[in-house]
């Protein structure tokens, strides 16, 4: 499967990288149901609608979003270029999802994220996810190379 990246729009938005600890945390408060956040998390045809840039598009080639599935999605640039990232799900239920991440540009810099989701009553949901990295220089390239750019996720 094969998707481009589509935006996705936050009413509220913030990226945390404190000093000193390998952590980033993106909040959102995105304008829709919970159960609706929970499904572009975890099914993959709508998942690759969002994550990413939107120039790249996203080829799903494994997704098993289950505790010890697991998982590897390609962007692929208009020049052709391919980027490969994979990982191991730990825990999915229908308020977090947990999972490594590891970018194959940059073997063996595996981070854990934990995206939790809180319905706020209002047809919103928060989503926060945090990512701890194996240290701070780990992280620090993934924010600068986008992840700040694709908060919440």
């Amino acid at each position: 499967m094969t998707t481009p990246s589509t935006t996705v729009i936050p009413v509220e938005t913030h990226v945390d990288t404190p000093e000193g600890a390998p952590v980033l945390t993106s909040t959102a408060v995105l304008d829709a149901p919970i159960a609706a956040v929970h499904r572009a998390c975890v099914e993959a045809d709508l998942l690759v609608r969002w994550w990413g840039p939107q120039e790249l598009t996203s080829r799903v080639e494994r997704w098993e979003p289950q505790a010890g599935g697991s998982w590897r999605i390609v962007h692929v640039a208009p020049s052709g270029d391919e980027y490969g990232f994979h990982g191991v799900f730990h825990s999915v239920t229908d308020t977090q999802v947990v999972w490594t991440f590891e970018f194959e540009g940059a073997p063996g810099n595996v981070s854990l994220q934990t995206i939790t989701l809180e319905d706020l009553g209002d047809g919103t949901t928060k989503v926060v996810d945090q990512a701890v990295f194996q240290t701070e220089f780990a992280r620090d390239m993934m924010a600068d190379t986008g992840a700040r750019d694709f908060a919440p996720t």
